[in-house]
């Protein structure tokens, strides 16, 4: 249609340019920005104009890591930014999930990592709760079990199968997308909360320390035949169970001695039973490493307990305080005994320990805490004496027994494979002395661990 003068026509060609022209201009502008946005810009969701893109997984997986750096160098502002943004993941639930997806493979990818630096399913957890709360140490719980989906059975580790287990380790949410979420849900958290424990336990995962590796990693354990010996150590140390469960529920100390004294017999004679076995079929055992946890409070009477216990049982521990666990080196059948013992002493030293009240001390003052310390670390040095010479005392039997001409070789060269394998794995160790400033509490200590029942296997013979 003709307009005289065709001036409307030629208006609104004219804005109908200049809007194309607008919105190529715009278009150009948002590409540039995308392909100049790295993860330092301080504007990555495009918060202040057009976003760069849709949410990716790269932008999550980008920011996730910003986030852990920022932990690890303590840069509050950039901390609270990143998990902001990841908090209020655009692109509604598409958006939540990319970031579920993307915490959940970098936990899992963390978790396999730690691992190969030596850390087991056990010693993980620990730290997380250890460094943070239980909640993070639920978090790796259920990092730990999904990442074991990605192995068969049977090539895992009896030992790594038996903490899986303790731990309840299971996958429980229907789809990892929607794990955080549901996570956060059932520990009653909001979103920014679960977000935050996720970065913690990641900034963990990323920083913990190599340490010595304890058998197998899993996919490298092959199965073992079942043999009569195999068979004969779990039929023992449920026996040695049933003993000592009755033996710590009992108020009567001559029934626990009873009970005890027999679990001491079995276990001992048990010993000499791999010994010997050793030494007519040539069967090459060698020690093997395993951690037990140590922990809070009073770890370092604890720990001399354990070391105590260890000793007695023809085995080295040694104690790694930061994360709670010491570990302890020796033939695989000596340290289900020294841990069968060692837990069946603390309870009941701390049973002892609690029923014994403290007194104030001439200023008034609680002396709880130090009474304690001192009592664990007087328990603990009176029962490496009992356990002293209740080694003698069984070794001279059952030598006598058995033959020491046979005997005596064999076991000595056990003790020298234990403490070769030990010093190899600990070259450079550093001696803590134990701390007792309360004579009541020390006086204390020694007496009840006069009233202890022996819970376990004592060595045969020591050089």
């Amino acid at each position: 249609m003709w307009f005289p003068g065709g001036g409307w026509a030629e208006t609104m060609g004219k804005n109908s340019r200049e809007r194309h022209q607008a919105k190529r201009k715009a278009d150009a502008g948002a590409a540039r920005r995308r392909a100049a946005w790295t993860p330092g810009s301080q504007d990555p969701l495009g918060s202040f104009g057009p976003p760069p893109a849709p949410f990716q997984p790269q932008l999550a997986e980008q920011l996730i890591d910003q986030a852990v750096r920022a932990q690890d160098r303590r840069n509050a502002a950039e901390l609270d930014r990143c998990r902001a943004l990841l908090a209020a993941a655009p692109d509604g639930a598409t958006g939540i999930q990319v970031v579920n997806r993307a915490l959940l493979t970098a936990l899992l990818a963390q978790v396999e990592s730690a691992w190969l630096r030596g850390w087991q399913p056990a010693d993980l957890v620990r730290a997380a709760r250890r460094e943070y709360t239980t909640r993070h140490g639920r978090l790796m719980v259920d990092a730990i079990a999904a990442r074991m989906r990605g192995y068969s059975r049977a090539t895992v580790d009896q030992a790594w199968q038996s903490q899986l287990t303790a731990l309840d380790a299971r996958v429980w949410w229907e789809h990892d997308d929607l794990y955080p979420t549901v996570w956060g849900e059932r520990q009653g958290l909001d979103r920014a909360e679960v977000i935050a424990t996720a970065i913690e336990v990641l900034h963990l995962l990323a920083t913990l320390p190599r340490i010595q590796q304890v058998g197998p990693m899993p996919g490298g354990a092959t199965p073992a035949a079942s043999t009569p010996p195999a068979d004969l150590d779990q039929r023992m140390l449920h026996r040695v169970r049933a003993l000592l469960a009755k033996a710590e529920s009992t108020d009567f100390p001559e029934e626990a001695d009873a009970l005890t004294a027999k679990a001491q017999e079995l276990m001992a004679r048990h010993r000499i039973d791999h010994v010997v076995l050793a030494a007519t079929t040539g069967a090459q055992d060698q020690p093997v490493s395993r951690r037990v946890g140590i922990d809070n409070p009073y770890e370092a009477p604890k720990t001399l307990l354990l070391q105590v216990v260890a000793e007695a049982n023809s085995c080295r521990a040694v104690w790694a305080k930061r994360y709670g666990f010491s570990t302890v080196v020796g033939f695989p059948a000596d340290l289900d005994s020294t841990e069968l013992m060692f837990t069946s002493l603390l309870v009941q030293a701390t049973r002892a320990m609690t029923q014994t009240k403290p007194s104030l001390d001439r200023y008034g003052r609680n002396t709880t805490r130090s009474f304690r310390q001192s009592f664990l670390t007087s328990y603990a040095m009176r029962i490496g004496e009992r356990l002293k010479a209740a080694t003698e005392v069984v070794g001279q039997e059952l030598t006598v027994s058995v033959g020491a001409v046979a005997l005596l070789p064999v076991l000595a060269a056990r003790d020298d494979a234990v403490r070769d394998a030990f010093d190899k794995q600990f070259p450079e160790l550093t001696q803590r002395v134990a701390n007792v400033n309360n004579r009541e509490g020390w006086a204390s200590g020694r007496a009840a661990a006069d009233w202890a029942s022996l819970h376990g296997r004592q060595a045969v013979a020591r050089e």
